[in-house]
């Protein structure tokens, strides 16, 4: 069943792909909206099975809810003011994350990143004010465009610290006015690129394995809890067949006791 939900989703993704194309459309765009109204067809069961299974416990899981809303989207009229509706149809093919085990495990890590993530972009904003309020005070009168206000500082530090055009079309101009520049420039970029950057990429990393970690862990508790069960039911029946052996050999002894012609 899943693998038939993931074929579905994915047929949806290349179709609503398709339907963007004008030439395509104008061919075959009668066999591409009925691949579609099949697969929302296909979505709308599942989802109704499993509200008939799970009743209001179906509302308990945060991914049920996701594709509950991503479904019912696809349902509201997309005429009048709705009408941007029909262009988050293709939020159905993000119905694949929390079909895949392994995307939703990247997904619920991201998510649980988020404190250590908010933590390090606060001090990134602080850093990038501090700089911003520096290059406005530096280069402000000479570069009104750049780093004409603290805006305007923020916005070019932030193309600096992405590398687009850092060298040529932002720093080396500034040199050339300002000699030294580079001395502000290059600890910006080690400190803001190379550092605060691979922060975010260490607390996600961090965070999937300790998430990782936790489900092994899980796995084996479960793991120890079935063998424990296991050998309590073995012993059980060891019990109760030791007990069966002292009742056949009892019942052999009372028989040969009453029965004098038996031989001993």
């Amino acid at each position: 069943m899943q693998r038939f939900i993931i074929a579905v989703i994915l047929l949806n993704a290349i179709t609503l792909g398709l339907e963007t194309s004008n030439t395509l459309m104008a061919r075959w765009g009668g066999l591409l909206h009925a691949l579609d109204r099949a697969a929302l067809a296909v979505f709308v069961v599942e989802i109704g099975l499993k509200l008939y299974a799970f009743r209001l416990g179906f509302f308990r899981t945060a991914w049920n809810i996701f594709d509950f809303a991503v479904v019912a989207i696809a349902l509201v009229p997309a005429s009048g003011p709705l009408a941007v509706l029909r262009a988050l149809r293709v939020l159905r093919v993000l119905r694949l994350v929390s079909t895949v085990p392994r995307l939703r495990f990247v997904v619920e890590a991201l998510l649980a990143a988020v404190p250590g993530i908010a933590s390090i972009a606060a001090l990134m904003l602080l850093l990038f004010y501090v700089f911003a309020v520096m290059a406005t005070s530096l280069f402000g009168q000479a570069f009104p465009e750049w780093f004409g206000s603290i805006g305007a500082s923020m916005y070019t530090l932030f193309q600096v610290m992405t590398l687009e055009s850092w060298s040529m079309g932002i720093v080396r101009p500034v040199m050339a006015e300002y000699p030294a520049a580079w001395t502000f420039f290059l600890p910006f970029i080690l400190i803001a690129t190379f550092s605060m950057l691979n922060l975010f990429i260490g607390i996600i990393v961090d965070t999937m394995q300790t998430m990782h970690e936790a489900d092994h862990a899980n796995e084996r508790r479960e793991m120890e809890t079935s063998l424990h069960d296991d050998t309590d039911r073995v012993l059980v029946e060891v019990r109760r067949l030791r007990e069966e052996v002292c009742a056949l050999r009892s019942e052999l002894a009372d028989g040969r006791r009453s029965d004098p012609k038996q031989k001993p």
